[in-house]
């Protein structure tokens, strides 16, 4: 087992994102999980991330605020408490078009 308390954690760049920090809390590197990684993401009104296709599956699950989602065919809304799953490699565009921050948990699989 490892704990891992927030104020420990350093935040990261994540490529293709803005306005908005991440936190890595579980993975391979920060607790030897092998299986996926558990990041935190606040962002800020107007933050997102860049349409791209990761590799692997991940699941957003929104603690505050409010997130746009878009995938090449839908968009969705998630608010508080609401979560998505994204396929691997489907694509994803992430905004928050609202005046107040949002934090999303991230849930994503390591690809083989």
């Amino acid at each position: 087992m490892k704990k891992v308390e927030l104020q420990d954690v350093e935040p990261y760049e994540a490529p293709g994102h803005s306005k908005m920090v991440a936190l890595k809390l579980h993975g391979r590197e920060e607790t030897n999980c092998q299986s996926f990684w558990i990041g935190l993401s606040h962002f800020l009104p107007g933050g997102g991330a860049d349409f791209a296709h990761p590799p692997g599956d991940k699941v957003y699950f929104i603690l505050d605020g409010e997130l746009t989602v878009k995938s090449e065919a839908e968009e969705f809304t998630l608010r508080k408490w609401d979560s998505i799953h994204i396929a691997p490699l489907e694509g994803r565009e992430i905004i928050n078009k609202t005046n107040q921050p949002a934090s999303m948990l991230v849930i994503y699989n390591y690809p083989a």
